[in-house]
């Protein structure tokens, strides 16, 4: 944990509840395939100055149909509306917001209708990205419904009917996805069947497709005047190694583990049906992998597999990119030794864990392809997990040479190709102060890090879905029984044992069953420390030996 991390979020948090709304001289509808930059190069403003003007604390999540104020702007072109006389007659007719928990079998366009409001609204009521990603056990807010029937008074002139998008596919049989699109539809746009795209393309399911991803289609010809793009996950060209080949074995189910300091309540976390163990290793230049064969050793010795979470005794000792290939020899050695997973790095958004002035997703690529291909050589089997970044919002408090927002890291790392270079999403939770079926009501912010589904939804979309997660930390601090907390973290005050445990089992429920993650190491098991970094307050064993925590974790994994 990074002190003054903590401090820069709460004081992120404030300015955003403080920016009041700005006056606007228009009105923008958000259109498919649309982002915040794009929309502010349209209206001639600056992003900041929307996310300013709306209160946005995410932007990377807007939604079609979302209506932004546009501060300082005549027009933004299609979308947008300037205030005066409409020359219509407008009805306008509303229904109150409630909350609805995702039953089986339930979509987005279920509930949707079941409610009399659309996907959209529900998509941007619960800061939500993907409508494909929900979850049985979710609660989701349901916006009141606003239905408008305006009357034009006047003809409307100067309209350009919208030419119909016509597929569009390279000579090589392509297809660029568009918004609105389904594989359902793709197919039978080019008339061939959803399991021949499936099987083209190694996809698992046929709901996970994004805006802008190119896909194989089998046997289809050339249409439409527009090539696709390249795939915008292709490794950099002189920048990143081209990935180890390696057999495509199993990497799926759940499992649940838990960061260790020792194993004097391995009986515990049999009975709460933990499968992993998590130690952090610390490398420096010369270091010897064969120092780590006993902590290997251990682990399988005792009935677990491990993942190690390695990064460097400073972050000055790759700076620059020196000695990538060093700590890449020396991953590669654990894997041969026979670590479980690794997590390559630490929290590297960071100056605490990476050289400053040098953090960015694209220069950790660079490390992580190193890494990758050294581990997959020495071990197939071995599970690659890219570092969490630290969740934070505090880029604007310390600056990108110092801190780097954990989504703008992320997409970064997506953008370089990142995913040619992982097995899982690797991604830390640990501030929260709410239940992990809740979306909103935390009294700090509604910045999405302060949520579960906010994390999964952010960083599962980051790479289009292309990887499954793993939680390498995932935990909730109580001060119960151990005394009052430092001021830095005095925002976990009033979270009681029970809610710790309590939640901690719905975070795995919903892990479990979501099909999105692969790996939920919780933080921690058994750590001592109640200080500056309160990390026993995090602990499932709580003082006096007890683990409430253990019997709600043992109903969602069975046990061991």
């Amino acid at each position: 944990m990074l002190k003054r991390l903590f401090s820069g979020i709460v004081a992120l948090a404030i300015a955003l509840a403080t920016v009041g709304p700005v006056s606007a001289d228009t009105t923008y509808v958000v259109q498919a395939g649309d982002t915040l930059s794009g929309i502010a190069f349209k209206c001639g403003v600056s992003m900041q100055s929307i996310i300013n003007a709306n209160n946005i604390s995410n932007p990377n999540l807007v939604s079609v149909g979302q209506r932004l104020a546009i501060p300082g702007s005549n027009s933004c072109g299609s979308g947008s509306s300037s205030s005066g006389s409409s020359g219509s007659t407008t009805t306008t007719t509303t229904t109150q917001a409630g909350s609805y928990t995702v039953q089986a079998g339930d979509t987005l366009g279920v509930i949707a209708a079941k409610f009399g409001t659309t996907v959209s609204a529900i998509l941007t009521a619960n800061r939500l990205t993907n409508p494909n990603l929900i979850f049985v056990g979710q609660v989701l807010t349901i916006p009141g419904t606003t239905t408008t029937t305006t009357t034009p008074t006047t003809p409307t002139t100067g309209t350009t009917p919208t030419t119909p998008t016509t597929p569009t596919t390279s000579s090589s049989g392509t297809y660029t996805v568009q918004a609105g699109d389904s594989l359902g539809r793709i197919a039978s746009r080019f008339g061939v069947t959803v399991s021949a795209i499936m099987s083209a393309n190694g996809l698992s399911n046929p709901n996970l497709i994004y805006v802008g991803q190119v896909l194989k289609i089998p046997g289809a010809t050339t249409t439409g005047t527009t090539p696709a793009p390249s795939p915008t996950q292709a490794p950099t060209t002189g920048t990143t190694p081209a990935p180890v080949t390696v057999p495509s074995g199993p990497f799926s189910g759940f499992a649940l583990g838990g960061h260790i300091q020792g194993y004097g309540y391995k009986s515990q976390m049999l009975y709460a049906g933990m499968q992993y163990v998590k130690v952090q290793v610390r490398w420096s230049p010369g270091a010897n992998p064969g120092d780590v064969a006993g902590t290997i050793n251990e682990a399988h010795n005792n009935g677990f597999k491990i993942l190690l979470g390695v990064l460097g005794t400073t972050p000055e000792t790759i700076r620059g990119g020196a000695n990538y290939d060093s700590f890449a020899s020396y991953v590669g050695g654990l894997a041969k030794l026979g670590a479980d997973a690794i997590e390559v790095w630490n929290e590297p958004n960071i100056d605490r864990e990476w050289p400053s002035g040098e953090i960015s997703g694209t220069t950790y690529a660079q490390l992580l392809a190193k890494s990758y291909n050294a581990i997959k050589s020495n071990n197939a089997n071995t599970i690659v997990i890219s570092a969490a970044p630290s969740p934070t919002g505090a880029e604007g408090a310390f600056g990108p040479d110092h801190v780097r927002n954990d989504n703008i890291y992320i997409a970064e790392l997506a953008a370089a190709g990142g995913a040619n270079y992982m097995d899982c999403v690797g991604l830390h939770y640990n501030e929260g102060i709410v239940g992990p079926t809740q979306n909103s009501g935390d009294p700090r912010s509604d910045y999405y890090t302060r949520y579960y589904q906010g994390m999964v939804s952010t960083y599962y979309n980051a790479f289009g879905g292309r990887r499954p997660l793993c939680f390498t930390e995932l935990g909730y601090l109580s001060p119960e029984g151990l005394g009052p907390l430092p001021a830095n973290f005095a925002w976990a005050a009033n979270v009681t044992v029970a809610q710790h445990a309590e939640w901690l089992g719905q975070a795995a429920n919903l892990a479990k069953n979501s099909g999105l993650v692969r790996i939920l190491i919780v933080w921690n098991v058994d750590f001592l420390e109640y200080g500056a970094d309160p990390m026993g307050g995090y602990a499932i064993i709580r003082p006096g030996g007890g683990c409430p925590a253990c019997d709600k974790l043992r109903a969602v994994t069975g046990g061991r």
